[in-house]
């Protein structure tokens, strides 16, 4: 085994026991510093492939700037323990069927995509073959504008929940 393998492998176990910490833990500053440890597991994932730029993008906008911002939410609205959760009647039923497509479609698309088309370049030459950030930026802003533009509404969308929620249960309701 080489040193690479054994890195990634500790590293795939790091980023799944961090991924687990976060979706189990009920207290959210702790579910929010095991989001950045996994933060960190991906950067590394994207040095392995070759990929700093990646990385440090990773680290400085998601564990750095995002991640901060979350916490200051967190902490601003008081909101650090859930409480127990009222489950509805057909929730978990609901849930059950739900991870079912999530996982049939995994499936799905492992099956019939995992196969590369084309012919797939070490790390460095597929730098020199892609070009420079800014054709980067261009690809980006370009052909992935929509799903950058989805993202950034869902983080949104998802701030202002936590925050209706968090008045609604302390009883400041306009």
């Amino acid at each position: 085994m080489s040193g690479e393998l054994i890195l990634f492998l500790v590293l795939a176990l790091v980023a799944i026991a961090t991924a687990l910490g976060m979706l189990l833990n009920r207290n959210s500053v702790y579910s929010a510093l095991f989001l950045v440890m996994n933060f960190i597991a991906v950067a590394v994932f994207y040095l392995l492939l070759g990929a700093p730029f990646i990385a440090m993008a990773q680290i400085t906008v998601y564990a750095g700037a995002i991640m901060v911002l979350f916490l200051f939410v967190i902490m601003l609205l008081g909101a650090e323990r859930l409480p127990d959760a009222k489950v509805l009647p057909r929730q978990k039923l609901f849930a059950y069927g739900l991870a079912a497509v999530l996982a049939a479609e995994t499936i799905y698309l492992l099956v019939t995509r995992a196969r590369p088309e084309g012919i797939v370049l070490p790390p460095d030459e597929a730098a020199n073959a892609t070009g420079t950030l800014v054709a980067l930026g261009k690809t980006l802003f370009t052909s992935y504008l929509l799903p950058f533009e989805v993202t950034s509404i869902l983080l949104l969308v998802a701030m202002i929940g936590v925050i209706v929620l968090v008045h609604r249960e302390k009883g400041v309701q306009k």
